[in-house]
């Protein structure tokens, strides 16, 4: 009872310094704003749309039991989920957060997840697309585009050898066993054709679920990055990022990492994008600003994880093993970074480096996932809007049907 208490009033007077920060200093907050919304609907809007929308669409057509049913034999040794959390996890490492936390959500309420398994998948199935790591991070922040196959290769990694220590989450509790069962493409279809049959609505009602339901999380997606924007520049304002900074400054130091490295790691706790930029701007060597970048990518920011929250809070998937399991994964992408720096430096950084054929990676070819950002940065406003417009004619449509009704 106490400890509740404590909650409130904890959560009641943060609530209360953030509105009289805003009050305070309300042209910082206008100005935070605007980065937030402008990183919303110029890339993370346009990037997830197709995705999430797609997603929906595989699901209702019975595409992603179709392809459970093939990935059950590897899924399942693997991570002890259910082989659809191969579709999962293969969204949300192309589309990136919190996509893989939503087709979770989603798996869990059509009862083709357990709570546990969800848990497990929810874990891992998170993480930062390759157009962010290698477009925004690498190319945008480090002018240094081959450094995203660095930061690619130890977060990926760091992401599967998190799905490895959460198998053996959940052992404690009674979970009926299941019997892995072999793939079949016979079977696979038939539970395709089942799905589909199930699912009774027509193609174009399905369609517009689907654009409404992404288009509303998409919504709430933009007001978190808002407000962590806001609270992440009032904090830098205010000097206690600085002041933190200062606390976190001898262990930094008895790791050889320069005092500096400490407020972007610190603004990267609350949101990836800033602390990933304010990382690169810092004059130390190129191992430390990798090691800091992989660690803040692992750990998703608090922002990310407060989308994750709301969206598995419409489920009863609990928090606490997702950010469990981002400290893991930003411990792990930290040591691999470090570990694979050597390899890296050798391959792609020395003068001396042996050439070797990477495409879209030459010195005077952009990457396809430097090319992706760049189209999206330029076309992310147009598809945003009109993506609203149509999603406002659509939401009209269906509450004028709903009145005649």
């Amino acid at each position: 009872m106490l400890r509740s208490k404590m909650k409130t009033a904890l959560l009641a007077l943060s609530a209360s310094l953030l509105v009289l920060a805003l009050i305070s200093f309300p042209g910082i907050a206008v100005e935070a704003s605007k980065d937030g919304l402008n990183t919303w609907w110029t890339i993370v809007f346009p990037s997830l749309l197709p995705f999430l929308i797609l997603s929906e669409v595989l699901i209702g057509f019975g595409v992603v039991r179709f392809i459970g049913v093939l990935l059950e034999p590897v899924m399942r040794p693997l991570f002890k989920v259910p082989g659809v959390g191969g579709f999962v996890w293969a969204m949300g490492m192309v589309s990136g957060f919190p996509t893989g936390a939503k087709l979770t959500a989603r798996m869990r309420q059509e009862g083709q997840l357990t709570r546990i398994e969800a848990e497990r998948l929810a874990s891992f199935s998170n993480a930062s697309n390759p157009m962010f790591i290698i477009g925004a991070v690498s190319a945008a922040f480090f002018n240094n585009p081959k450094l995203g196959i660095l930061l690619a290769f130890s977060h990926y990694l760091a992401n599967f050898t998190v799905g490895l220590c959460m198998r053996f989450y959940g052992r404690e509790e009674k979970v009926t066993k299941k019997e892995t069962k072999k793939a079949s493409i016979k079977r696979a279809f038939r539970e395709l054709h089942h799905t589909r049959l199930k699912d009774k609505r027509p193609l174009g009602k399905l369609m517009g679920d689907a654009v409404s339901s992404s288009i509303q999380s998409l919504l709430m997606i933009g007001g978190f990055i808002i407000l962590f924007s806001v609270i992440n520049r009032l904090l830098l304002h205010l000097n206690i990022t600085s002041y933190i900074g200062e606390l976190l400054k001898p262990i930094f130091s008895f790791f050889t990492f320069t005092g500096e490295l400490t407020i972007p790691l610190i603004a990267g706790i609350f949101e990836i994008t800033t602390g990933s930029k304010l990382t690169s701007e810092v004059d130390t060597s190129l191992l430390h600003q990798a090691i800091i970048t992989s660690v803040i990518l692992g750990f998703s920011g608090l922002s990310v994880q407060a989308q994750v929250a709301s969206i598995l809070a419409q489920t009863d998937i609990r928090f606490k093993p997702f950010f469990f399991a981002r400290l893991l994964q930003a411990t792990f992408a930290g040591v691999y970074t470090f570990l694979a720096w050597n390899w890296f430096n050798t391959l792609f950084l020395k003068e001396n480096a042996p050439a070797i054929a990477i495409p879209g990676f030459s010195e005077n070819q952009k990457s396809f996932f430097e090319q992706a950002f760049e189209t999206i940065n330029m076309w992310g406003p147009v598809i945003t809007i009109l993506s609203l417009f149509i999603y406002i004619i659509v939401l009209w449509k269906r509450l004028a049907f709903r009145r005649e009704i």
